[in-house]
């Protein structure tokens, strides 16, 4: 966990205290939506106390959750996730219509909510755990992923690779309930956070504006 995130955590204590630390521990593995009436898409993109709200309010999108995927141990708790010792990823779990938002809209949402340069690294986090990675749930996800990906690279708009990987998604687990809509929750706190660590600096630097939802937030 980075220094800063240890700051924004102490506050989390009295929180944890009512809540509890027990763990929303019911792993969702991907599997065809019904009637393809909705769809999922997973993205890992650093904190996912920040990766909510990009999604959360846009048409087409039914329901976000943040949780753990990509890794290797069954049911991971927040702290195992942030010492680095079990594989996962921080990410969003997004359940849309496919009929009101496309992937390649989220695609879109999730490249300009990240700093896709930095391996095992966003802005001030750093470690595996805070890698960025589009886990796809289908073949067609898949090559929409790769074909944005390719799309990024061939308008040469960095000097560096673009490290994100696109891997299968497997089981995702839910965070712990008071992680879910954290920037709704602790708004104060998440703004500091959110500053304190640059992300929409860096953001800026990387994409020339202001990521996306930030205007609305102010």
């Amino acid at each position: 966990m980075s220094a800063v995130r240890k700051t924004v955590a102490v506050a989390l204590v009295s929180l944890a205290t009512l809540v509890g630390t027990q763990r929303t521990a019911r792993a969702q593995t991907p599997g065809p939506s019904p009637a393809g009436s909705t769809a999922i898409a997973t993205f890992a993109g650093g904190c996912f106390w920040c990766m909510e709200p990009p999604f959360e309010s846009l048409d087409g999108v039914l329901s976000t959750q943040v949780g753990y995927s990509g890794g290797h141990r069954k049911d991971p708790t927040y702290e195992e996730v942030s010492a680095g010792t079990t594989g996962h990823a921080e990410s969003v779990r997004i359940v849309y219509d496919p009929r009101k938002i496309t992937y390649a809209q989220l695609l879109d949402v999730f490249w300009r909510n990240i700093d896709p340069l930095t391996p095992n690294a966003q802005f001030c986090d750093h470690g595996d755990q805070y890698r960025t990675a589009i886990f796809y749930h289908d073949e067609t996800q898949r090559q929409q992923a790769e074909a944005s990906r390719r799309v990024l690279e061939q308008t040469k708009r960095f000097q560096q690779p673009i490290v994100t990987e696109i891997v299968l998604a497997t089981q995702f687990y839910p965070a712990e309930e008071h992680h879910q809509k954290y920037h709704q929750k602790n708004r104060t706190l998440y703004e500091y956070y959110r500053w304190r660590c640059g992300r929409d600096r860096r953001l800026a630097e990387v994409w020339g504006t202001a990521p996306s939802g930030r205007e609305e937030q102010r």
